[in-house]
């Protein structure tokens, strides 16, 4: 008789489970949400030289530099045909408007004391790694840094770069950098820790992005995606075995934690994995955290990294 009764209290656990997010996900529909976005690269892009005193009291922020640098900018033929490509992509904003609303929605439910900032969209000559910056009450977005993978802009990139220079990452991108004001940074230099300081911040997304895909919060491609979920087994297997999980050494961060074409186990199969998988394998640790420990999402940020991994009760997907 035990085997029914375990079967009928899971699924009892898992009904629960579902109509509590449903709850939680209804309340968070009915927070009050007034979000302002400025295009800002459009109105610099059709002002012309006697729009720039408008534009210069709207954003002063922006302008940092005399009046002659920026009608340069307006007239230089590169910088013409940035603004046309960036007008072509994004002629309309109101799908992307949308997603960050729900998304700063989340970010209200959870973290009541965070001002929503004011979203303003420039170009920032394809400078991807400061694509999104979130400062205080403004958060730019670049829109050069979104044009699609296979723009011709991106084409002296790296793949495992150009890859995520698409407008369907721009929200999780938005996500990160929220992720990085309110995640402290690992209290140890160990590997594991930073491990597990990479998987809050991805399950941060899980509660923020909640119909989100998971390969789109990660920056992966669906194959990468699968490709790491049939893989968890021997890659948690190689990091005990190898015993990297209290080591300091840096190089696994190259390795295993920052950006990269492939992950390296110093193995044959190395081109076939995705980067990152060292986050990957702190997200599924993390994961299971919360589903074996009852804790809210703010007490999980602050928890030091060794106590999650030992009340985790973490088991890869074999």
């Amino acid at each position: 008789m035990r085997k029914p009764i375990f079967i009928v209290l899971s699924i009892l656990l898992v009904f629960i489970g579902c109509n509590d997010s449903d709850k939680v996900e209804e309340e968070i529909s009915n927070v009050p949400m007034n979000l302002k976005i400025e295009r800002f690269d459009r109105l610099f892009a059709e002002s012309g030289e006697a729009g720039l005193p408008k534009l210069r009291k709207m954003f002063p922020y922006l302008f940092p530099a005399p009046d002659s640098v920026w009608v340069a900018k307006m007239k230089d033929s590169l910088q013409i045909e940035l603004f046309q490509q960036v007008g072509n992509t994004f002629n309309s904003f109101g799908d992307e408007e949308e997603a960050l609303t729900d998304l700063f929605r989340h970010i209200k439910y959870y973290f009541p004391e965070q001002k929503t900032p004011k979203i303003i969209t420039v170009t920032n000559d394809v400078d991807y790694d400061n694509r999104i910056i979130f400062a205080d009450t403004l958060l730019f977005i670049g829109l050069d840094n979104y044009l699609g993978s296979q723009h011709k802009y991106y084409g002296g990139f790296q793949r495992y770069v150009a890859k995520i220079l698409d407008r369907k990452f721009m929200v999780s991108d938005v996500a990160s950098a929220f992720a990085k004001k309110v995640v402290p940074r690992p209290r140890d230099r160990t590997y594991l820790a930073r491990m597990i300081y990479f998987g809050k911040e991805l399950y941060l997304k899980d509660k923020l992005m909640p119909y989100t895909k998971d390969q789109i919060k990660i920056g992966y491609s669906e194959d990468e995606m699968d490709w790491a979920m049939a893989n968890e087994e021997p890659i948690w297997r190689n990091f005990v075995e190898n015993e990297y999980l209290y080591s300091t050494e840096t190089r696994l961060n190259q390795r295993f934690l920052d950006p990269a074409p492939f992950s390296k186990f110093g193995l044959e199969l190395d081109n076939e994995s995705p980067g990152r998988l060292g986050r990957y394998i702190g997200w599924q640790i993390v994961r299971s955290f919360m589903e074996n420990n009852e804790i809210n999402l703010k007490q999980l940020l602050t928890m030091p990294e060794e106590e999650i991994f030992k009340k985790s009760n973490y088991k890869p997907r074999s």
